[in-house]
């Protein structure tokens, strides 16, 4: 399949290099007091306002100024997004209006889809090292499938990097701050050669542990991490152009360490004393056993971290066609995994972890596209994919001695053929029909769960198919000339997949079906600078995906993901940009939801123990009616920024605050409610008019707010550990530009 691919490409190269001269510019954006930046949500350049989709775009700069430096801040920028770490670990797990899962393996597909210049990143894990030299990023909240080259039901993030300048332009940016962090980003850009163009950009991360044992002292979460991305874009002729993108990566950055809402009392007396609940914010816990040493290639010393290294590339051929354009896109990914986590967050060993993962993905994208004229504006569409996951999960787990192992292979072919199109009745009137038709054929192979020294039995296959239409239909009526109204009806589409950690047995969970319906509006008033916009939104969700349990016969107690029936959820968001007088901008983004199982019957964990013996067998399952009860998100998230830049003496000077507030979490595991949160950002930045550099005071959680992003109770209810996020840090930045 893989030739197959490249082959195409190779074709749509060739293509594009034969085709006739003529004249092609690109359609710039209008100035406005607030800022309308051009996006390419559609796969076509349009203002943000123009584009009847619930959106949020920032610039690159943008970014830096609110202190975005890794796919988890996005939540900071867009009402009803939330991005997690799951239980402290290095893999985001992102969650848009409600819609996310939860889960640590690697060899599931996201809700959300993550795209790094135009390339899918299916697999979360691989996107930790994405957010440096970047151009903007878009954060589209509702299903997607009609437009990009696989199938979500949340929404989509869209991250754009710099592109190769025709003049000569270069950079640098430098941080420190407290707890000993530093990063410096650079770049180079400009013409190699006439019609070659270059960029390489690069940075690197160091510092930041503001953990401590409360054994050692040792200090825990140093960031240790590393990129570089190169581009090379070329004129093909007149009519088409071919980008290349080339990045590595590699993360050794130390984990974050879990701290006890409760005293901890080990499986048995003899391993030592109870430890108390932790009451200093930055207090946690970790060994590392000689026999998890020994898999994972770490010493018994070693702090919980990971060492992951990733390499993507990917060839963007565009060229006008007269008729049509025609863009290829090529991409080749490859990521490898190893990471050690401490979950019960204390010298015992009893819930350890370690992932390993070799990771790869290559795809192929054809698309053709409408110049633009007339009143139809036309996309189709082809995306295949042929993806590898070899890996594992070790564990030892609490009174159980031995390591315990669960080894596959996954193997994912993946084709789609969609089509999004744009029929205007009037100038002010337009329909918006899109669909796609996808097949995908997941195999995995295990020899389930094993524990030491046994050896692992003969290896099982699994198959998962997904044969599944999607689309979207919707309206858009201009009510005046920067006014848009819109409603649309879609229907999302997320893979199902096979629960890879602790199980006996990986029998596959079904896809998730969304059915979106969705009202909004666009609008810019007072001469642009004004911006209103809201959506209101109801999604009828079927299978919906969550992190379960399951009681096998022999092994007992499992985790497994899991489908729920029926789920329903509803709600809203409303977003103003308003710059009052000239140098002041002032932002608000509020997001609600609500939303509960409709039907979902599940097993009753302490119900289902007390019915079979303490040592199994488990014959004896119970269920309980879990239908009402409150999915589990924060019901609101609120953010804004103040702004002001104003020139005095010959400086420039800009002071931003920004903050973002999140409410509280209903947590079924530990039946507790995990508490909301404010927190404070802010920066004040000065520089000389006439010249190209400028240092900045910046700080995070300002006024040290002790939050929790996930609460877990692995070693039981009794004893929930938490993954806290960091109290107050500052620094210092500097950026040359020239």
């Amino acid at each position: 399949m893989q030739r197959l691919l490249f082959g195409a490409s190779s074709a749509a190269l060739v293509m594009a290099a034969a085709l006739p001269a003529s004249a092609q510019t690109a359609s710039p954006g209008q100035d406005t007091a607030v800022d309308d930046i051009i996006v390419t949500a559609q796969r076509r350049e349009q203002a943000s306002q123009d584009v009847g989709i619930a959106l949020n775009v920032l610039s690159g700069e943008d970014l830096k100024e609110k202190g975005v430096s890794v796919v988890n801040e996005i939540e900071n920028i867009a009402p009803n997004v939330e991005v997690d770490s799951q239980f402290g670990g290095g893999q985001p797990q992102f969650r848009i209006r409600g819609i996310g899962a939860t889960q640590y393996s690697a060899n599931n597909t996201s809700s959300a889809g993550v795209y790094v210049d135009e390339v899918a990143h299916p697999y979360t894990i691989t996107t930790q090292g994405a957010l440096f030299d970047l151009a903007r990023i878009e954060v589209l909240r509702g299903p997607q499938g009609t437009l990009y080259g696989r199938n979500t039901t949340a929404g989509a993030v869209n991250i754009i990097t710099n592109a190769p300048t025709v003049d000569y332009r270069a950079g640098v940016t430098a941080e420190y701050g407290n707890y000993d962090r530093y990063m410096v980003e650079g770049y180079v850009s400009g013409q190699i050669a006439p019609g070659l163009r270059g960029r390489l950009a690069a940075v690197t991360e160091q510092g930041g542990g503001w953990q401590f044992s409360r054994d050692t002292g040792e200090t825990l979460g140093d960031r240790d991490k590393s990129a570089v991305r190169g581009r090379l874009s070329w004129d093909l002729g007149p009519d088409a152009t071919a980008d290349l993108t080339a990045s590595y990566m590699v993360d050794k950055s130390e984990g974050l360490g879990l701290r006890l809402r409760g005293p901890y009392a080990p499986a048995t007396p003899a391993l030592g004393p109870t430890i108390p609940t932790d009451t200093a914010w930055g207090v946690t816990g970790w060994s590392l056993s000689p026999a998890l040493a020994a898999v994972s290639g770490r010493s018994v010393g070693d702090k919980p971290g990971r060492d992951n290294e990733g390499f993507d590339a990917n060839l963007q051929v565009k060229a006008d066609l007269g008729w049509a354009d025609l863009t290829s896109l090529t991409a080749y990914q490859t990521f490898s995994r190893s990471e050690y986590n401490d979950w019960d967050g204390t010298r015992y060993q009893e819930s350890d972890v370690y992932f390993y993962n070799d990771l790869s993905v290559v795809s192929q994208e054809l698309r053709l596209a409408s110049t633009g004229e007339g009143r139809w504006d036309w996309l189709v569409g082809v995306h295949a994919a042929d993806e590898t996951i070899d890996g594992g999960f070790y564990t030892q787990f609490r009174a159980v001695p031995t390591l315990i192992n669960t080894p596959y292979t996954q193997h994912v072919q993946a084709a789609g053929i969609f089509t999004h199109n744009s029929f205007a009745f009037t100038d002010r009137f337009r329909l918006i029909a899109g669909l796609r038709y996808e097949y995908e054929v997941r195999e995995l192979k295990t020899s389930g769960t094993t524990r030491a020294p046994t050896r692992p039995g003969p290896s099982l296959a699994y198959d998962n198919d997904l044969s599944e239409v999607s689309g979207r239909l919707g309206l858009e009526y201009d009510l005046t000339d920067s006014a848009l109204l819109y409603a649309s009806l879609a229907r999302g589409v997320k893979s199902g997949g096979f629960t890879t950690y602790n199980a006996t047995s990986a029998t596959p969970f079904r896809p998730e079906i969304v059915l979106a319906y969705e009202v909004g509006l666009k609008s810019d008033w007072f001469d642009n600078r004004l911006r209103l916009n809201g959506a209101l939104f109801y999604y009828d969700y079927t299978d919906q995906q969550i992190q379960g349990i399951e009681y096998d016969r022999i092994s007992g107690r499992l985790g497994k993901i899991t489908n729920v029936p029926k789920s329903k959820i509803y709600g809203g968001e409303l977003e103003l940009a308003w710059t009052p007088i000239d140098g002041l901008t002032l932002t608000q983004g509020y997001g609600y939801k609500d939303g509960e199982y409709s039907e979902f019957f599940a097993i009753n964990d302490a119900a289902t123990a007390a019915a079979n013996p303490a040592n199994g067998p488990w014959d004896t399952i119970i269920a309980t009616d879990r239908s009402g009860e409150p999915l589990q998100f924060p019901k609101f998230t609120y953010s804004g920024s103040v702004a002001y830049d104003w020139a005095l003496a010959g400086w420039a000077l800009r002071a931003e605050t920004s903050y973002y507030q999140r409410d509280d979490i209903y947590n079924a595991s530990s039946a507790s409610v995990l508490a909301g949160y404010t927190v404070w950002n802010g920066s004040v930045t000065v520089g000389p008019e006439d010249a190209d550099w400028r240092v900045s005071l910046f700080g995070k959680n300002l006024f040290s707010e002790h939050y929790d992003e996930t609460r877990n109770g692995f070693n039981g209810s009794a004893r929930p550990t938490m993954s806290p996020n960091p109290p107050r840090t500052w620094g210092v930045r500097l950026s040359y530009e020239y």
